[in-house]
């Protein structure tokens, strides 16, 4: 028989796991939205059938399904913070699929820290990219974060705002 402790703990780690799996395939499955050719009910149907296993299937659709309702926002939060060389539509396909989810999150989910999103779509950016590109979703993701949710970092009204150009 285990401890309460231990099973406590090993629910919390299949949680995340689940969770991360989710956060992994929306991202792929905001790419092939953003590559174009089918419809976000097919694409999320075809996940659904043949993608996520062991992920949390609702925070799959939630993150996949909010991008989409709130892309506008989503893409002018990004792109007002990106710097005068970069437009989002200059990001890589992969990458912007990566901030559009983890800016849903951190906009839309209070539910969540904003320092498990963030840690959560820097890891599902290494699972793409090398140390650059992860190190930008880290500090893109952070300066959005400290911006609107200001109280979660201690900060508070002009304080949170400065330097936030990713």
């Amino acid at each position: 028989m285990s401890e309460p402790s231990q099973t406590k703990e090993s629910e919390a780690g299949g949680h995340a796991a689940r969770r991360y799996a989710a956060r992994l395939s929306a991202v792929q499955a905001l790419y092939q939205l953003d590559i174009g050719g089918e419809g976000a009910d097919t694409v999320i149907g075809q996940f659904h059938d043949h993608h996520l296993h062991g992920a949390d299937t609702g925070w799959f659709e939630d993150v996949v399904r909010g991008v989409i309702a709130f892309q506008a926002q989503i893409d002018t939060e990004i792109s007002a913070h990106l710097s005068e060389k970069w437009s989002l539509h200059r990001l890589d396909k992969t990458l912007r699929a990566i901030m559009r989810g983890g800016t849903y999150e951190i906009l839309r989910r209070p539910d969540v820290p904003a320092l498990v999103i963030i840690d959560q779509y820097v890891t599902v950016a290494s699972a793409f990219f090398d140390a650059r590109e992860p190190g930008f979703v880290n500090g893109a993701l952070e300066r959005l974060a400290k911006k609107v949710r200001a109280a979660e970092f201690g900060l508070i009204g002009e304080a949170a705002s400065e330097g936030s150009s990713f």
